[in-house]
């Protein structure tokens, strides 16, 4: 399993990069173009170090500057940057004919999700053309806690318990009033929803929309992440029950089933020895 490098004794990390990574992070799809001051605030930055900082990676090609706006924004680069991640890589090109094809016969948004960082992160979707429905939808590529929506809280239940408490132990934003910040309450809902095998969230994440998640597993019956559908609640939930479960449930055993689990094909590399 890829694992992030945790700092080490007696190997101080580069101020300078964490800085500039700062600054990159400062933007989201909510917020895609910044000015000098909003990405000073947001990297916790002086504006002299800031503005030194952003000149150098609008020349590496990473940020570009809208001189009669004064806003700044990600650049080309940042994509060709992307193209060359592996995470969710394999889950992604299995899975994704398969949401097209939920979305098809759901007429709602699907997703997919990896546990990656403590965190959920979105490593494809396709959207429904729901055009009544006025919300920020997850893009590809951006992550949020545990706690909030469906697919999230699938990655929640199904994280080994070292994971999860790592999870909890950080930042539960509350969406709405009926979101879950409650780390203990969190834990208990975790073992429901590995005993029922899939997560109804309704109002958590947005006030009228409702979400269905289950999980994935590989054909050596690891945990390889989550595929969740979205829309109005009238859509996902009739009588209190989850629509659409079958269809959900077929489409995560169709791309676990496609799925090699991690060392498999070293394994075989080895029994040809």
């Amino acid at each position: 399993m890829l694992q992030r490098i945790r700092e080490k004794p007696g190997v101080p990390p580069v101020r300078s990069v964490e800085r500039a990574v700062a600054l990159l992070r400062a933007f989201t799809p909510d917020r895609p173009r910044l000015s000098l001051t909003e990405l000073a605030q947001i990297a916790e930055l002086d504006k002299g170090t800031a503005r030194r900082i952003l000149h150098t990676l609008s020349m590496t090609g990473l940020v570009s500057f809208d001189p009669r706006a004064q806003r700044y924004m990600l650049d080309a680069g940042i994509c060709e940057i992307a193209s060359a991640v592996q995470v969710g890589l394999d889950l992604r090109e299995i899975a994704s004919p398969i949401l097209a094809e939920v979305t098809e016969l759901t007429s709602a948004s699907a997703f997919l999700w990896v546990h990656h960082d403590d965190a959920a992160l979105c490593v494809d979707r396709v959207r429904a053309p729901l055009f009544h429905i006025d919300a920020t939808w997850f893009a590809v590529g951006a992550r949020t806690a545990l706690n909030c929506g469906a697919g999230p809280r699938i990655i929640l239940a199904y994280i080994s318990d070292e994971e999860r408490e790592r999870s909890l132990a950080g930042e539960m934003p509350r969406r709405t009033p009926l979101s879950e910040t409650a780390p203990a309450k969190l834990r208990k809902a975790a073992g429901s929803i590995r005993e029922k095998g899939w997560e109804l969230a309704q109002d958590d994440f947005y006030i009228g929309l409702a979400a269905l998640g289950v999980p994935i597993f590989d054909r050596g019956g690891g945990f390889a992440g989550a595929v969740s559908i979205t829309s109005l609640t009238a859509d996902i939930v009739t009588d209190g029950l989850p629509r659409h479960l079958d269809i959900l449930k077929h489409a995560a055993d169709r791309i676990g089933e496609r799925l090699q689990a991690p060392g498999a094909s070293a394994d075989r590399q080895q029994g040809k020895k």
